[in-house]
């Protein structure tokens, strides 16, 4: 049977490599420390060795049937083998499973927007540099 993922009342934040915890640990106070004007992602931080390795697909099909949240965030080998974490961020309501990364120090712009429908998924997501990543405006 596929593990479900659990419900979360913050966007969730699902780390899928568990290669070592200084790196995820790090990843937790870059998302708990405020933007410059004071702003947080509101995010849970979900750290599931069963969920190892998934990819944006295979968790869109993992998630609670009443998951209300319009992005869901992993942290992935590439976002923890970076003192940026490049996170990868996938839409679940616009474009459903379209990506892009963005530093953990502006996922609190994505997600304070995408949440209160501030701005659209396409936005962020078509402000990336040109390595994919997403630094902010």
């Amino acid at each position: 049977m596929t593990e479900q993922l659990p419900r979360t009342s913050g966007t969730l934040v699902l780390r899928t490599d568990f290669s070592g915890d200084p790196a995820w640990e790090a990843l937790g106070q870059a998302l708990a420390t405020p933007s410059e004007d004071g702003f947080l992602p509101y995010v849970e931080l979900v750290a599931d060795a069963r969920f190892t390795g998934v990819t944006a697909e295979e968790v869109i099909g993992r998630l609670p049937a009443d998951y209300e949240h319009p992005i869901l965030v992993l942290a992935d080998t590439t976002a923890l083998a970076s003192v940026q974490f490049p996170l990868l961020v996938v839409d679940l309501k616009e474009e459903r499973g379209r990506c892009f990364r963005v530093v953990a120090s502006e996922l609190w712009g994505i997600e304070n927007n995408l949440s209160i429908s501030n701005m659209d998924f396409r936005e962020f997501a078509e402000a990336v540099d040109a390595d994919g990543v997403h630094r902010g405006f």
